[in-house]
């Protein structure tokens, strides 16, 4: 297939998944999908914010009665276009417009994304000697099966179809990953300010962020760059060979310089996007209690878990148990689990800062205070970014008919449970354990079948520099 056609192959796709997206926005009263708890949490549902921008039109805070815990942009971009009628279309058509153009935007940057990542790749190869290794890694387009695994995630068309502003905290973490891709680093640092305001947890991301703009996109681990030109700088004695050395030289050199200069300027742009969107929010609520009431209603409400409606999480039920004395310990407990693996993970997959973002998305959303289906599909259109790497992974299809398997059950459990009432929460809550036990083998799977391709990376060097000495 021709580079020509293949545009033209992805493309239909994209235009596939966006008709399909229009045509069930049409029928929402149908599908419900707006009001299942595994699509809209607190801080994901339109109809709070919808509540919320109510609240504010009448002189009101719009954190009052405890229904909104956003962010005040998101009010003031989203907020219109809740009490925006069009006649004779379905309500809110304007915001799943929004969402549907949030959803083409991340597939196309992810597809960005992903050729930067596998031309560097394919590069690193070429330098270490693998020259049939990097060939093989070219064939199979991990940018353009990312973006279509993204769209057509039946997650990532539920969250969309069901109204939940997951879609845009997805866009901004998408646009962090790119810019730090790009190596540019204000676009960086406005994904990671404007993911973290909205948020709190991809503020983790961070590392990967600095680790793409040091190092740039992922490699093989960096000591094979060095034992391939020691051997190649010291056979080459003759005057023939000085082109070579230089060529090596430069490519050692950029592979040992961090881009110091770029982390700085990143930090930098931190402080002013940090700074602007704190200065628009304060002057939102100036009147209604200001930055206090922001952290104390958004970041407070993540991190205490007041709301103990049901999710697909794991911690609602568990808290909904604990006897009080005991809460804010396992709070402790559950938030601390999130960063103490943060540098473990760093220091193992420091070279692989793509897949490293992949890790981090996982585990924070296994852990999170409130998760929706809109996490899931995130990081599992990153997963396709490393097609390739994690072609080999082992049970692929148990892994598979266990996120349908759950998806499947999950609204079952809740009608046996909430309407029907011939079950209980136990009922409920084992497909939330389920589906966090299938997240767990996920990311261990992954982790795993990286490390193996890095290992079977370093095996084909080794053996290919003892043939060299030899």
């Amino acid at each position: 297939m021709t580079k020509k056609k293949k545009v033209q192959w992805f493309w239909m796709w994209v235009i596939g998944s966006v008709t399909l997206r229009l045509i069930l926005v049409y029928f929402p009263r149908n599908l419900n999908l707006s009001s299942r708890p595994e699509v809209s949490t607190p801080l994901t549902s339109l109809r709070r914010l919808a509540e919320g921008y109510w609240l504010k039109r009448s002189s009101m805070s719009p954190y009052a009665g405890s229904m909104y815990h956003g962010s005040p942009l998101l009010l003031t971009f989203l907020g219109p276009l809740t009490v925006t009628r069009i006649e004779g279309q379905p309500d809110q058509l304007l915001c799943s417009l929004v969402f549907v153009i949030a959803d083409v935007i991340s597939a196309t940057l992810i597809r960005a994304a992903g050729r930067s990542l596998q031309a560097a790749y394919s590069s690193s190869l070429k330098v270490i000697g693998l020259h049939q290794l990097s060939e093989t890694s070219e064939v199979l387009p991990s940018g353009d099966f990312a973006a279509l695994v993204y769209l057509w995630n039946p997650f990532t068309i539920i969250a969309c179809v069901g109204l939940s502003t997951s879609a845009i905290e997805n866009l901004v973490v998408v646009l962090s990953l790119y810019g730090a891709c790009k190596r540019l680093a204000s676009l960086a640092a406005f994904g990671w300010v404007l993911a973290t305001h909205l948020s709190l947890y991809p503020s983790i991301l961070i590392i990967p962020v600095i680790l793409l703009l040091g190092y740039g996109p992922d490699a093989p681990p960096r000591k094979l760059f060095q034992q391939r030109i020691k051997l190649e700088v010291g056979n080459s004695s003759s005057i023939g060979s000085n082109n070579l050395k230089e060529e090596l030289k430069d490519q050692s050199s950029v592979l040992k310089v961090f881009a110091w200069r770029l982390v700085v300027h990143f930090f930098i742009w931190i402080l002013l996007w940090s700074s602007y969107v704190l200065v628009l929010c304060g002057i939102y609520l100036q009147k209604h209690g200001g930055l206090q009431e922001l952290y104390r209603r958004t970041y407070g409400f993540i991190l205490t878990i007041p709301d103990l409606s049901p999710n697909i999480g794991v911690l609602w039920y568990f808290f909904a148990e604990v006897f009080d004395f005991f809460r804010s310990f396992f709070l402790m407990v559950f938030h601390g689990n999130i960063l103490l693996m943060i540098m473990p993970l760093a220091l193992r997959l420091n070279h692989r800062p793509c897949f490293l973002a992949f890790v981090y998305i996982v585990i924070s959303s296994l852990l999170k205070s409130y998760p929706s289906v809109g996490d899931s599909a995130l990081y599992l259109g990153l997963l396709g970014l490393f097609s390739y790497e994690l072609k080999d992974i082992r049970f692929s299809f148990l892994l598979f008919a266990g996120y349908v398997g759950v998806s499947l059950l999950s609204p079952v459990m809740h009608n046996l449970w909430i309407w029907r009432g011939t079950g209980n929460a136990n009922f409920y809550y084992a497909t939330a354990i389920a589906y966090a036990l299938f997240q767990v083998a996920l990311v261990i799977e992954c982790v795993n079948c990286m490390l193996n391709h890095d290992r079977m990376v370093t095996k084909l060097t080794t053996t290919k520099l003892k043939d060299a000495k030899s």
